[in-house]
């Protein structure tokens, strides 16, 4: 069943469960996504990155995640992510994302107030969820990025946002950072502590490809509930496409080569269901 992303986050905040946000890129992907969630009977988030856009326009991917979400068995919602200023969170919004992302996280504090307000006045209308972003979630390929704690969410600040933006969820930077880390991150506990103390909705983490499976479990337990999954959900599917193409036994069969990655991917996805669900919950 399609829900809205505030409503799974709030549930899974009050029942100490992770909620995997997985980018996808195209029909499949999506798909095997959702079949994931139906054979862990778990929510799953299907999350689109509308840098993609020109490869897959953003109103075709909200509907294929939508159709797939309105017909399984199992909660999953959907949603548009980085939104890097107003027009593309607009676009993605008109384009039928029922949640969105706004990252005004690069531009100055009151800056980032004021796109994100200005994005949620909008949103409210359209009965849309929105998501931003405060703190420096940088780069894995850039270690500042990510131990440098002047980066890091400021706790005090991120109560005070979420009271002028309006926001539904925040995504907050704690030693996380996006893509391939150059080294392993330590995730600042204390502050996601701090964090989920100072705010009242769902906390959500970006960058979570390659961290530590019991750094994600303990962030978790501290009240974390959105987790971004891009680069292994990319790499599981690349790995599995090369093995099938060495196997030369789809040659001009573009649909069975699709088809034959569908058992990884869902078993990929399926792994960070039960991953982030320490604690055993069950729907």
């Amino acid at each position: 069943m399609l829900v809205k992303v505030n409503e799974l986050l709030k549930d899974a905040t009050e029942n100490h469960y992770g909620v995997p946000a997985i980018n996808v890129i195209n029909i499949e992907t999506a798909h095997y996504a959702a079949l994931a969630a139906e054979q862990e009977h778990m929510p799953v988030i299907i999350q689109f990155y509308p840098g993609f856009k020109d490869y897959a326009p953003l109103s075709a991917i909200a509907g294929a995640a939508k159709y797939y979400a309105e017909r399984a068995s199992v909660p999953i919602a959907v949603h548009q992510e980085h939104s890097q200023g107003y027009e593309i969170a607009l676009e993605g919004i008109r384009d039928g994302f029922p949640s969105v992302m706004v990252d005004g996280s690069s531009l100055p504090y009151e800056e980032n107030v004021a796109l994100t307000k200005s994005v949620v006045d909008v949103a409210n209308v359209f009965n849309v969820d929105i998501e931003a972003e405060l703190g420096h979630v940088g780069v894995g390929a850039n270690a500042n990025d990510f131990v440098t704690s002047d980066f890091y969410t400021n706790p005090a600040q991120a109560e005070e946002f979420v009271e002028r933006t309006g926001c539904g969820s925040l995504a907050i930077a704690v030693g996380n950072a996006h893509g391939p880390y150059v080294k392993v991150p330590h995730l600042d506990f204390d502050r996601i502590r701090e964090c989920r103390e100072a705010v009242s909705i769902p906390l959500v983490m970006h960058g979570c490809s390659d961290i530590p499976d019991e750094q994600l479990q303990k962030a978790v337990n501290l009240g974390m509930s959105k987790f971004n999954i891009a680069t292994e959900y990319f790499r599981a599917m690349y790995r599995s496409l090369e093995k099938e193409i060495k196997s030369d036994s789809h040659d001009g069969d573009g649909v069975g080569l699709m088809f034959s990655i569908k058992n990884d991917c869902i078993e990929f996805v399926a792994s960070k269901i039960r991953l982030l669900n320490p604690n055993n919950y069950s729907m």
